[in-house]
């Protein structure tokens, strides 16, 4: 009896401590050598050898192993990035397209597998996967205007090319509470982004004999979703539904989804592959019993559960293998694996190794919010059950229409207890990641689910081989679009929040937890104080008299946060990014709504170039009582968009809960035109509480004399915005002088086409003892009682793009 309750602990310690030590590993901010990660897991498993009767001894030993197995992986990836000499250079590589291109709007966007590489003529060691963007117009050099490029053929996965491209090694914007881009391509094993600057495609290299025969299957289904549908949108859902290009889905649509609640729906989920799995079996089974010599052989039971195994993981490859298909196809295995043995695990020991499996393969994925939602959904749904999950719960019985549809009536009998418990289940993991919960959630998949789940997957699966379905699943998916954007219209349909502390998001978890298990009622009633503080999170702001500054990475571009007591001020909207991107959308408005700002104030737009006033239409629509003050010509579009514009001109000046902003430039009467954009730029100084900072926009040299012999005493400030983003133009001796820094801030992109900021511009910062901060490497720089903390030093891990996130010498 105790060698079986040690034999039990064990099974449940094992999983559960090696995921623990991959935890840990990830918390690393730097790595160690590849030999102390494999001493580490061969010298624990040697230990947990020679005492095979310690319960405690095993589980330090897995914590170890799965440390030390997590870190040799992350190793050997890190050793696969693009050597810091090759930034920059023209590379000629020939290799493959290692998955289905991304459109943009100006371009195409893949994965490329290099096979061999050149610099000079003479061969390099690249890294093994790029993430390459070919664009329909580039910049030239020197200019700020696009010229036409080489007309794009169709690229298709699988084709063999001969690019000449430039690269850099992975970097990305590292803003608050912001998508950690870096941890993305570190994951997906990218080893340097890039564009291509020439392609020389030849027939034998287009034509070559097949390879990657996975991907190139993915892109003949793609290209017959695209050629039997007719419209984009179904289109695109479909081929996400079918192949797994999410990237086919376009902006608009996922907003809708994400207000709905139904965005987990439009990729191949558990539910999914689960389904297929059922499906498969069923027809497995149904055809083994004809065949009489198999029966003999193996019966058909057996046959149609590791047939409906190996078919579901075969779905989930094709599929492009997202967490929630590996987790799903991962669990079905452990299940048959107990079944096979003739053991019956409690539920929660199938996930709990399901996921050691996925760690063990993926270890990064124990920090995307997917991971969590996908294994904390499932948990909810069965511990709700009150039972455990027997051997065989996944494999069919004897299949029939009537038993389906029984089964689908069940289901959908059961479907509102379901998404209540889900609903409140997840509801706190929603507000922890991704800071907003949809309202209209609950009633948007009580239809989404079925809808997706038991007739658009399944028409969609079927008309790969019977082509006239396509127009079936793309009927079907209109009618649930019209639905779900007239519940994505309702008013308040989504519940923001400001990013909860981490005490307040352990309370949530907690709460959700209490209200969904199977607890009598007066207990489950006491999870609900607990969710308060999640659902509405204090928020810190400054003492009244102070503010706090933070200037977010927005790439190549300006934008700036200004907090008192009770105002917010933006300066500055960032860049537009191409196509429908720009950083109002992307960095801007998730940066605001995890500090917990409803309505901005005010915005002071400088002048009107794209690196400054890109995000300022995404902006307006989402505050649309906002103020703008700027130097906008009279005939701008944007002026009409706000709900009141001011110019901005030297002298005006304001006062917010006890902290003063002051107007120094433009001068009255300065207008661009005549005037260039640049020279218009509104100056902000702002003062309170015994610092200041100066905000400068694009001003140039001749401004910055002007404002040095008109208003030299109002220019002192400690911390500088450089003007023109450190440009050759800018900062001129004169004007750092009159200023007197302590700080100054570089907003501009990594490896940026301009050479911002110059290398003789930081010189003259460095002389005069001033702290230089690039948001290249420094990511968004938060400032307060004239202390700052760049974000990248604040969360930074082994993963992410190394660099001095200070002084840049």
């Amino acid at each position: 009896m105790r060698a079986q309750a040690g034999s039990t602990l064990f099974v449940w310690l094992l999983p559960l401590a090696g995921l623990l030590g991959a935890v840990l590993q990830l918390q690393q901010r730097a790595l160690w050598p590849l030999a102390v990660y494999a001493g580490l897991a061969a010298g624990a498993l040697a230990a947990a050898a020679a005492g095979r009767r310690s319960v405690a001894l095993a589980a330090t030993a897995a914590i170890v192993v799965g440390f030390g197995l997590t870190g040799a992986h992350a190793v050997l990836r890190l050793a696969d990035r693009l050597p810091p000499q090759l930034e920059g250079q023209d590379l000629s590589v020939t290799g493959l397209i290692a998955g289905l291109p991304q459109r943009l709007s100006a371009g195409q966007r893949f994965r490329f597998e290099v096979e061999q590489a050149e610099l000079a003529a003479r061969p390099v060691a690249l890294p093994r996967t790029l993430l390459l963007s070919w664009y329909a117009s580039r910049f030239a050099d020197g200019t700020r205007e696009p010229v036409p490029s080489e007309a794009q053929p169709p690229l298709k996965a699988g084709q063999r090319w001969r690019l000449t491209v430039r690269l850099k090694q992975p970097h990305g914007s590292f803003n608050p509470e912001g998508f950690d881009h870096e941890l993305w391509l570190f994951e997906q094993g990218v080893g340097a982004t890039g564009h291509v600057r020439e392609a020389r495609p030849a027939p034998e290299l287009l034509d070559a004999a097949a390879a990657l025969p996975l991907q190139r299957a993915r892109q003949r289904v793609r290209d017959r979703i695209e050629a039997e549908v007719d419209e984009p949108r179904a289109a695109g859902v479909l081929a996400a539904l079918v192949v797994g290009d999410q990237a086919a889905i376009a902006r608009e649509d996922w907003q809708v989804f994400r207000s709905t609640g139904v965005a987990h729906l439009m990729a191949i989920s558990g539910l999914h592959v689960t389904m297929f799995a059922w499906l498969a079996s069923a027809a497995v089974q149904r055809a083994w019993r004809w065949g009489g010599q198999l029966m003999l052989w193996l019966p058909a039971p057996h046959a149609a559960r590791w047939s409906g195994l190996l078919l579901a993981a075969a779905y989930a490859l094709f599929s492009g293998w997202g967490v929630p298909a590996q987790r799903t196809v991962w669990m079905l295995a452990v299940v048959q694996l107990v079944a096979a043995s003739g053991r019956r695990w409690p539920w929660p020991l199938v996930l709990l190794w399901a996921a050691a499996v996925v760690a063990l393969f993926d270890p990064w994925a124990l920090l995307q919010p997917g991971f969590w939602l996908s294994f904390s959904a499932v948990a909810l749904l069965m511990a709700s059950e009150r039972r455990g999950m027997p051997g065989r719960a996944w494999a069919p019985g004897r299949w029939s229409v009537r038993r389906l549809a029984r089964g689908l009536w069940s289901l959908a009998s059961g479907g509102l207890r379901t998404q209540v418990l889900a609903t409140l289940g997840l509801a706190p993991l929603s507000l922890l990641f991704f800071q907003q919960l949809s309202v209209v959630g609950l009633l948007a998949n009580l239809v989404a689910i079925p809808v997706l789940t038991l007739v658009v997957t399944p028409l969609a699966m079927l008309a790969v081989l019977c082509a006239p379905l396509w127009g079936a699943a793309a009927w079907s998916l209109h009618r649930l679009f019209g639905f779900l954007e007239a519940l994505a219209g309702w008013p308040q349909a989504v519940w923001a929040v400001a990013a909860a502390p981490a005490w307040a998001a352990v309370a949530g978890l907690v709460g959700a937890l209490v209200l969904v298990l199977p607890l009598p009622q007066r207990l489950r009633l006491l999870g609900l104080p607990l969710l308060l503080p999640l659902l509405m999170p204090g928020i810190p702001r400054p003492a009244p008299g102070s503010f706090d500054l933070i200037v977010p990475d927005v790439g190549q571009g300006g934008a700036v946060i200004v907090r008192t007591a009770h105002r917010t001020l933006l300066y500055d909207a960032g860049p537009h990014y191409g196509g429908e991107a720009d950083a109002g959308e992307r960095v801007l408005l998730p940066l605001l709504q995890a500090l917990g700002e409803r309505a901005p104030d005010r915005l002071v737009l400088s002048h009107r170039d794209n690196d400054h006033a890109g995000g300022l239409p995404a902006l307006l629509r989402a505050y649309p009582g906002m103020e703008l003050w700027s130097s906008l010509e009279p005939d701008h579009p944007m002026r009409e968009q706000a709900a009141r514009h001011v110019d901005c001109q030297a002298g005006q000046h304001w006062e917010w809960d006890g902290v003063r902003f002051e107007m120094l430039h433009p001068q009255p009467g300065d207008r661009a035109p005549p005037l260039q954009p640049n020279q218009v730029s509104c100056v902000l100084k702002i003062s309170g509480a015994g610092y200041s900072a100066l905000l400068t926009g694009d001003i140039e040299r001749g401004q910055e004399t002007l404002l040095v012999a008109w208003q030299r005493e109002a220019l002192r400030a400690d911390l500088l915005l450089a003007p023109h983003h450190g440009s050759k133009t800018s900062s001129t001796a004169a004007f750092l002088d009159a200023v007197q820094p302590r700080t100054a801030v570089f907003q501009a992109g990594y490896r940026n086409r301009f050479g911002h900021p110059a290398a003789a511009v930081l010189a003259r910062y460095q002389v005069r003892g001033i702290e230089r901060i690039t948001s290249a490497q420094c990511g968004a720089y938060r400032w307060a009682e004239g202390r700052g903390q760049c974000e990248r030093d604040r969360r930074r891990r082994y993963w992410h793009h190394r660099g001095s996130s200070g002084d840049v010498e």
